[in-house]
């Protein structure tokens, strides 16, 4: 994995995160003798404005920032119109935890000298790609909460959001049409997973793999709101897909809406307003692994 590298920068990424531990992956990649240099984003549009000029001058691309600049970069290189390298610097860091990326962007940056390059799906609506999971529902409340709050709570902040949505929620009717076969329920959401991944480090769909050129639909019927919420630590193990509410179904596009507006959010940020149709783009990423 040779060439320069662009080091895509989301400064205010995990409350100044980023920013505090740039000096230490500028360091890692002039001690490897890497020439690189860095872009701060604006916003995620420039974001995606600085992957497509990085590879057009053939640089690797390194996103450094949360989940939300990762899968917006990402988008920009799907088809393997370029190589991708993780560098966690937000709260969450879901992606970069499925791929068992080191948390520490200046270990994290040395795999362009000792990983893989590896190819991985991702998930499409409506042109807007996304690495993780986009959900709607009760867990639009949660992330629009989440994203709200000044609270200093670190990856706390989606249980927080999902013990604040809890209280004024009631369950929507959904009708899904996963490749073709419909079918409808009532209940709290419907979340597409491309990694399984999110909200620091919920395992929504434990076993979703990133290079299968599957989705991974998981809803949750209607339940009690205590039933909820004692499931919500089972989530973080992996083990809550036990519970009868819960449905997994693999497909390669599914469309969905409710009965009421709902705004889905990826990667922890807005992507679409219901209905929404997301599909599976196989193989599309090229990106920095551990062997």
């Amino acid at each position: 994995m040779d060439g320069p590298v662009c080091l895509i920068v989301n400064p205010h990424a995990g409350a100044g995160r980023a920013l505090r531990l740039l000096p230490g992956v500028e360091a890692a990649l002039r001690g490897m003798g890497r020439p690189f240099r860095v872009a701060p984003t604006t916003s995620m549009q420039h974001a995606r404005e600085l992957a497509r000029e990085a590879c057009e001058a053939s640089e690797i691309v390194a996103a450094m920032g949360g989940d939300g600049i990762v899968g917006a970069v990402a988008g920009e290189l799907r088809d393997g119109a370029g190589l991708l390298a993780v560098l966690p610097g937000g709260r969450g860091n879901d992606f970069a935890r499925k791929l068992g990326i080191p948390f520490d962007p200046a270990q994290a940056v040395t795999l362009l000298d000792t990983g893989v390059e590896r190819r991985v799906d991702l998930a499409d609506t409506g042109g807007t790609a996304f690495l993780g999971i986009m959900s709607a529902g009760i867990d639009s409340d949660v992330n629009r909460i989440a994203l709200e709050t000044r609270l200093p709570l670190g990856t706390f902040v989606y249980t927080y959001g999902a013990l604040r949505a809890l209280v004024s929620w009631r369950p929507a009717a959904w009708k899904l049409t996963l490749d073709g076969r419909e079918s409808t329920f009532t209940g709290y959401s419907v979340a597409v997973c491309n990694s399984g991944v999110f909200g620091g480090g919920m395992y929504l769909a434990p076993d979703a793999r990133l290079d299968d050129g599957l989705l991974d639909v998981v809803t949750i019927a209607d339940k009690s709101r205590l039933h909820y919420l004692r499931g919500l630590p089972r989530v973080f193990k992996g083990t809550h897909l036990q519970d009868p509410a819960l449905t997994l179904t693999q497909c390669r596009e599914v469309t969905f809406e409710a009965d009421r507006p709902f705004t889905a959010y990826a990667d922890g940020d807005p992507v679409a307003e219901l209905p929404a149709t997301v599909r599976v783009l196989e193989g599309s990423l090229r990106v920095v692994a551990p062997r």
